[in-house]
């Protein structure tokens, strides 16, 4: 019967590889949608956690035999599962209209089971649980784009000469692209030019918080919104 104690440097050697292969199509994805934490991030998650599993279940074997010392495997686990915590902190951000990374920090996340996974020898399970991470991440995130998700949140500012009809004209173009705004910031402010005696010219700051069809196209929606009459700039999130 083979030591479940002992582990060769050939295993050793193939267990940190695969956590390198899974940990780094995952973290491929998350590279190719240009997110916070990417390829190489991934790569090190998983590999670190195949290594501290296997630290924790082969590491301390010369002690097994002693007896006053107790040997628990899961207990490195445990902590790797706790700190990994705040590496996925790290990649969620609050923007001011919306939270993101929350789906990246879950990636991190189930990296590291995966890592820990292949360290404990579980090859099937850190395999599959792969394939249905990325199944996760591509298909489904396709799936909710086009079918699930309707909606999405903009945050719209403008900045524009006062006029009387400014308004009026930025709500008929939301409506004819069937934006609904959820949130209007009006800030006004008084230039003079420089160097020049004229009267000071008024101008707004308007910030919007605007709901649109997901698939709305923003380049489309700012050159429009930039023809308006005495509009300067348009910063669309």
């Amino acid at each position: 019967m083979q030591d479940p104690w002992y582990i060769d440097n050939a295993h050793i050697l193939l267990r940190l590889l695969l956590s390198m292969l899974l940990g780094g199509l995952v973290g491929l994805e998350r590279e190719r949608s240009n997110h916070a934490a990417g390829l190489r991030t991934h790569i090190l998650v998983c590999m670190g956690s195949t290594l501290i599993i296997m630290l924790s279940i082969y590491g301390f074997a010369e002690f097994v035999n002693e007896a006053n010392i107790r040997i628990d495997p899961a207990r490195l686990a445990s902590a790797v599962i706790t700190g990994i915590g705040f590496l996925g902190a790290g990649t969620i951000l609050f923007t001011g209209k919306s939270i993101t990374g929350l789906t990246t920090a879950a990636s991190v996340w189930v990296v590291a089971a995966v890592g820990l996974s292949v360290g404990a020898g579980f090859y099937f399970a850190s395999i599959t649980a792969t394939v249905l991470i990325l199944l996760t991440l591509v298909v489904f995130n396709k799936i909710e784009q086009r079918y699930i998700r309707s909606s999405k949140l903009h945050l719209i500012t403008i900045y524009a000469i006062s006029s009387p009809r400014l308004l009026d004209d930025i709500s008929a173009l939301l409506d004819r692209e069937g934006i609904t705004v959820k949130k209007l910031i009006v800030n006004e402010r008084a230039t003079v030019p420089y160097g020049e005696l004229q009267p000071p010219t008024t101008t707004l700051e308007i910030t919007l918080h605007a709901l649109s069809k997901y698939n709305v196209n923003s380049l489309h929606l700012a050159s429009h919104i930039r023809e308006l009459a005495g509009v300067s700039m348009v910063s669309l999130d």
